[in-house]
């Protein structure tokens, strides 16, 4: 029994460290220290409580649910779980019915994790990762609008014209420093850089290579933000570079085999998720909701899904399988261009 308990806990230690796409139970503590830092600095620790009882929550579902073992050992049911599990008590203010919507909506991602998996990745082999998340953190954040026991409380998002914007607002060499750590600790809606830095080497214990991924994103989203002159007051909360970071982990490292090509690639990934940032960020405003990771999802999917393509194409007429026939080949002594 005392084996089982044990089991079951490095499963939820592993699920928190899936966040940030590594199977490690050593990271995934570090990561609860990172968010128990946050709230001890704060005198707030809703979102610490929020995310323990979600990634428990939606790994036991996906137990309950017999979901695939493996995928349950090694995390990948619990991380969805407990980014729900964080964000509500962030939008929505303490109560009964709070941790009552806590709870459901854990499971809830769970199953929607689930569904992903046999839609999405079976399919396309696209992952889910946190799109599960989002698509229940806004289903919920929404739906909290019209109950009366629910408080929606997150700042709605301004648009770019409520802004003061321009270059003049650079900041300084430590408040970069701070960005920087800022931008990995929001993905877990942290706004701690020192938060971020136990984070950063949460990611590091695991992967030197994520880890590298995870500050270079980092580093990209900060530049690009403040060379576009995106508010001074978001950058320096880290809200322009949580899903940049993501991005840059997921296209450069996990879900592609890493060469210069591929550094590439990932390194336009990541700024486009910049720009997708600032349009979900106007787009969402109007309902009152916040962007989560959406920005990555989105942008990681489109980056994903041609991955099969990224082989040299030769310069000569190929097959056309939209009509099923195949072209004239050219002759070997014709130059192609």
């Amino acid at each position: 029994m005392a084996q089982q308990s044990s089991n079951i806990a490095v499963e939820f230690l592993k699920g928190a460290s899936q966040v940030f796409f590594m199977e490690n139970a050593v990271t995934g503590a570090l990561f609860f220290v990172a968010m128990a830092y946050a709230s001890y600095v704060t005198g707030v620790w809703a979102t610490t409580i929020g995310a323990a009882v979600g990634v428990v929550v939606a790994t036991l579902t996906a137990r309950l649910m017999d979901c695939d073992q493996k995928s349950v050992a090694s995390g990948l049911y619990g991380f969805n779980g407990i980014l729900v599990g964080a964000a509500l008590p962030t939008f929505i203010a303490a109560s009964p019915q709070l941790w009552i919507y806590v709870v459901v909506g854990a499971a809830v991602s769970t199953v929607v994790t689930a569904a992903f998996s046999a839609t999405l990745t079976a399919r396309w082999e696209i992952p889910g990762s946190t799109g599960p998340f989002v698509l229940t953190g806004w289903l919920l954040v929404a739906g909290a609008y019209a109950f009366g026991g629910l408080d929606v409380t997150g700042d709605e998002p301004k648009l770019a014209t409520d802004y003061v914007q321009g270059l003049a607002a650079v900041p300084g060499p430590l408040e970069l420093v701070e960005i920087f750590f800022r931008n990995i600790g929001q993905v877990y809606l942290l706004g701690s850089a020192v938060s971020g830095a136990i984070i950063l080497l949460g990611v590091f214990i695991a992967s030197i290579p994520a880890g590298v991924a995870a500050a270079a994103g980092s580093l990209i989203a900060m530049l690009v933000a403040i060379g576009l002159g995106a508010d001074p007051a978001t950058v320096s909360q880290g809200l322009f570079g949580f899903s940049p970071v993501l991005t840059a982990m997921a296209v450069g490292v996990i879900f592609m085999k890493t060469s210069p090509r591929v550094v590439v690639y990932a390194a336009l990934a990541t700024v486009t998720t910049v720009f997708v940032q600032g349009a979900l960020d106007v787009m969402v405003a109007p309902a009152g909701l916040p962007s989560f990771t959406a920005p990555y999802v989105l942008t990681m999917y489109l980056f994903i899904a041609p991955k099969e393509l990224l082989a040299p194409h030769p310069h000569r007429p190929v097959s056309d399988h939209l009509f099923g026939h195949r072209h004239a080949e050219k002759s070997p002594s014709t130059k192609t261009t």
